[in-house]
């Protein structure tokens, strides 16, 4: 078959694309007023999770469930802003993994609100300024975010939702060749996680590898110096127009980096697949076998812990702590509910939403 042929038949096919999408907008459009009327929540990630799971079932062509989940999240993100426009706040800068992770999930026509900090973005959602705030919580390979963990303590904010995003690297220059490479630009956390890729490319050129706040502003900086690179996120390379060298240049290919999706009073509807994040406040966590009859009534009831990581209790002269504590299940289940009416106000419920990771 000719070339041009093969054109034409894309072109009529996405002409029904365009036209089946819009159908589906409109769909769209009489269930935001439905939803209006009675006052529901427009962003329903257990519905969206339900969409995707029958889609990967229903598939048998060449688009894997990632391909899947990113066509069909930007739709989700286009049939939000028609139910009803809503601001997104996350940690910058712009062309960050926070920026990525954002986008990934809310799509590229969704309002941003770029802000500097994680207390900013928790602030920006508690005064409502932002409807939703995106926050890194952890990376499997440095370890938990202790400031999001400390404000999702001292905040009154739910967890709508978790993304969990594969943590790439790239080497982006002016310069097309490495050895006219003078200076890297770069966090110090990611020089740290490309050393691999450091030692056996630019061992002996003598470069100057330079940390700074952040890889966006590393791709921006190399940017606008042609004996510069920078070692920074794709999104970013991009943002900058910094030509990507190399790609996946990071020491692990298991990188991972899982993020959160907060809100004000927001409760997701129980799915098949939920995980719990509930605070724990124990009192006399001094006396021996407080913290371990704790975790044994979960025990005793089948309920999978999945995480528990232990902070300071400031403000009092002795060293007592708190616990962030994650498990499998819904609020709603029977046996949760069972420890939430032991420990009453002693534990704090965060969210109960889809588990990703």
């Amino acid at each position: 078959m000719e070339l041009q042929n093969l054109r034409d038949r894309i072109d009529t096919l996405d002409d029904q694309l365009l036209n089946v999408l819009n159908e589906r907008m409109e769909l769209v459009r009489q269930v935001g007023e439905l939803k209006r009327s009675s006052q529901s929540i427009i962003y329903r990630p257990e519905r969206e999770k339900q969409i995707l799971d029958r889609l990967e079932k229903r598939n048998n062509g060449l688009l894997t469930r990632q391909a899947i989940d990113a066509i069909f999240f930007e739709i989700f993100a286009v049939s939000r802003n028609l139910e009803l426009p809503e601001r997104v706040s996350y940690l910058g800068p712009e062309g960050s993994f926070t920026h990525q992770a954002a986008e990934g999930r809310f799509g590229a026509m969704s309002e941003y609100m770029v802000l500097p900090t994680i207390h900013s973005v928790f602030e920006s959602v508690e005064t409502g300024r932002a409807k939703y705030g995106v926050v890194p919580i952890e990376n499997n390979q440095e370890g938990i975010v202790i400031e999001t963990v400390d404000f999702l303590r001292e905040k009154n904010l739910s967890i709508v939702a978790e993304v969990l995003l594969q943590v790439h690297f790239t080497f982006a220059s002016q310069s097309d060749s490495l050895k006219d490479i003078k200076k890297i630009y770069s966090k110090d956390i990611a020089f740290r996680q490309c050393g691999k890729f450091i030692h056996e490319y630019l061992e002996g050129m003598n470069v100057e590898l330079i940390p700074v706040e952040s890889t966006s502003k590393a791709a921006k900086m190399a940017s606008e110096e042609p004996d510069a690179a920078a070692i920074c996120s794709s999104i970013s390379a991009r943002l900058f127009g910094v030509p990507i060298l190399f790609d996946n240049i990071e020491d692990s290919d298991q990188n991972r980096t899982r993020f959160l999706i907060l809100a004000k009073d927001f409760v997701n509807i129980k799915s098949e697949e939920d995980k719990t994040t509930i605070i724990a406040n124990l009192p006399n966590t001094n006396r021996p076998g407080v913290l371990y009859e704790f975790l044994k009534d979960f025990n005793d009831r089948g309920i999978n812990l999945t995480k528990i990581e232990s902070r300071p209790l400031r403000g009092e002269a002795a060293f007592r702590t708190w616990f962030l504590v994650e498990f499998l299940g819904h609020m709603q289940d029977p046996p949760v509910q069972e420890i939430m009416h032991k420990y009453g106000t002693h534990l704090k419920w965060l969210g109960s939403y889809i588990k990703v990771s």
